[in-house]
């Protein structure tokens, strides 16, 4: 009999995938909501469930560069906690932020990738281009690791993805700085960097406390650089970018494997994962977690909660939230 996982009790049922009236799917998943005290204001599943954040930490390691050092633009430091779509505006902060450095894409130590927007890689494809590390969707923020680096005097090889190397000891030490607990264990993210996991209720505390910084400190100029530039986190279609533009104040990061993070600040936060690793669910979801703090969503661009199935390219279907908050 095959050992059952210790994520097993974790999830819950949150929502279907409807196709032409029937029933398809059933999506699972936990959901944590922070009142402005920073208390629970509620869960679905269990809410100290370990889960890798993935990209929703780029703000703590962002953070972490910051405050050793890294001084960039507020444009170019969206960018460094960006999972950027890979368009030629994307690519070409990359390389200013590489040039602040003194360096090229050439250093980047990240894994090699197509654009993650469908319509940049279409472009690449039909060029003949092929996977670059520039092009990767975590290259911002290889490329600030290595400007930290090269201003710390830090070996920036490839020595730099190493969870021994000072910069990523520095991040996990920001880990507790933001969250209030320690990693509960590093693994290695797509990317090649530590990915560092933690519980939903130490994700939601990590964006409650960066969006909630005095603006002069090292997450406070996270949080200024991500609201102010919301397309370099993400793309001029992405959800995550169309939250920040239509919630004024809100802070968020997606994460690949079903996560999600935002905070208000005024102190209200919600982290959620999606137990298959699958986004489907998760922009519908959100939207009822937001509602359910109070959250004004009405100004956010529709497409950014869209989860329509399709069916020979016309609508036939959607997910529909059935947890309730």
């Amino acid at each position: 009999m095959s050992e059952q996982s210790p994520l097993e009790k974790a999830f819950v049922q949150l929502g279907v995938t409807t196709r032409n009236g029937h029933d398809e799917s059933v999506h699972y998943g936990a959901v944590v909501g922070l009142a402005r005290d920073g208390s629970i204001a509620f869960a679905l599943g269990d809410p100290n469930t370990i889960v890798y954040p993935r990209s929703s930490t780029k703000p703590i390691q962002a953070t972490a560069m910051v405050a050793s050092g890294l001084d960039l633009p507020p444009r170019l430091l969206a960018l460094v906690c960006a999972s950027h779509d890979g368009s030629p505006m994307h690519l070409a902060a990359a390389r200013e932020i590489l040039a602040t450095a003194g360096l090229t894409e050439d250093d980047l130590g990240n894994t090699k990738d197509y654009p993650l927007d469908d319509d940049a890689a279409a472009d690449v494809l039909r060029g003949g281009g092929v996977k670059t590390k520039l092009q990767m969707n975590c290259s911002g923020k290889h490329s600030g690791m290595l400007a930290t680096c090269v201003h710390n005097g830090w070996s920036h090889d490839e020595s730099y993805l190493s969870e021994s190397h000072p910069l990523q000891q520095r991040i996990t030490q920001m880990v507790p700085e933001l969250s209030g607990e320690d990693a509960a264990f590093i693994g290695i993210d797509g990317c090649g960097a530590p990915a560092h996991a933690m519980s939903l209720t130490a994700l939601a505390r990590v964006f409650r406390t960066v969006v909630m910084s005095d603006p002069t400190s090292a997450p406070g100029k996270v949080a200024h650089a991500m609201r102010s530039h919301p397309e370099m986190v993400g793309g001029p279609t992405r959800d995550i970018t169309l939250l920040m533009q239509g919630v004024p104040g809100l802070l968020g990061k997606d994460g690949a494997e079903g996560v999600f993070a935002i905070a208000m600040p005024d102190g209200r936060a919600v982290a959620l994962k999606i137990a298959d690793g699958a986004n489907r669910a998760r922009p519908p979801m959100m939207k009822v977690a937001l509602e359910a703090l109070g959250i004004d969503t009405t100004r956010v661009d529709p497409k950014a909660f869209d989860s329509t199935i399709y069916g020979h390219g016309k609508p036939v279907g959607g997910v529909r939230i059935t947890a309730k908050l």
